[in-house]
């Protein structure tokens, strides 16, 4: 039975940790259960066990499962309150197209010195949704969800700067604990390969210390993700 939650104690006796676990528990953490557009589902079986849990911020869906959970239960459920994406499993199977990747995890720390720059953990989000390419998500609704998940602890953004400009990029977009989801990791075209964002995204995890994950695209930068640590432990899909 999948039921609407109240309070993040509903959550209590979900034990899986992984990269779906944490955006779900840092968008609780960040907007409570309050607001219409973010709300927090929970699976549970007949003996009370809490088999899955769900984020739906807006109409964007992240589910994370144990090997116990109801998978039909899920498609079904996702299904009837439509969705625009919903970023799970490779495991779970929803009607409807999608994209698919690696999941990447790292617990260690790797150390790589940079010279000639300075790193801004508190950049002006203007400034970096300007550096960052994001498509068709427009800045208004990017800058509301990524300074309030910044101000409640939730989100943490770094750049690497040189003469005052912006030439690395890199986002821990969902924080829980001492769970980190690394996203928007971009390097000017005329300073790649040069260093500059391993040295980012690596003082970023040595700062952190503690899990980081993130999502890749089939057959891009393993080798650079490698390199810091990083190994890959799943697949992820995008429903849309």
């Amino acid at each position: 039975m999948i039921k609407q939650i109240e309070d993040i104690s509903q959550f209590n006796g979900y034990d899986l940790t992984d990269i779906y676990t944490v955006r779900i528990l840092s968008l609780l953490n960040a907007y409570g259960c309050k607001y219409p557009f973010a709300r927090f589902y929970r699976q549970v079986n007949d003996d009370g066990t809490v088999t899955a849990i769900l984020s739906v911020l807006d109409k964007d869906i992240t589910i994370s499962f144990a090997e116990n959970a109801d998978r039909d239960e899920l498609s079904r459920f996702v299904s009837v309150i439509g969705f625009d994406s919903v970023l799970c499993d490779e495991t779970l199977e929803i009607d409807g197209c999608y994209e698919c990747g690696i999941v990447m995890k790292t617990d260690k720390s790797i150390e790589i010195p940079c010279n000639c720059t300075e790193i801004d953990e508190y950049p002006h989000l203007f400034d970096l949704y300007n550096f960052i390419d994001y498509g068709e998500i427009n800045f208004d609704s990017w800058y509301v969800d990524i300074s309030h998940r910044i101000r409640h602890g939730a989100a943490k953004a770094f750049t690497l700067n040189m003469d005052e400009e912006i030439i690395s990029s890199a986002i821990f977009s969902s924080i829980y604990k001492k769970n980190a989801i690394l996203t928007g990791v971009q390097t000017k075209p005329e300073f790649r390969k040069m260093g500059y964002g391993s040295a980012l995204v690596s003082a970023m995890c040595c700062d952190f210390n503690g899990t980081v994950y993130l999502m890749r695209e089939n057959g891009r930068n393993e080798s650079f993700y490698k390199k810091l640590g990083f190994e890959n432990i799943g697949k992820w899909r995008i429903y849309k």
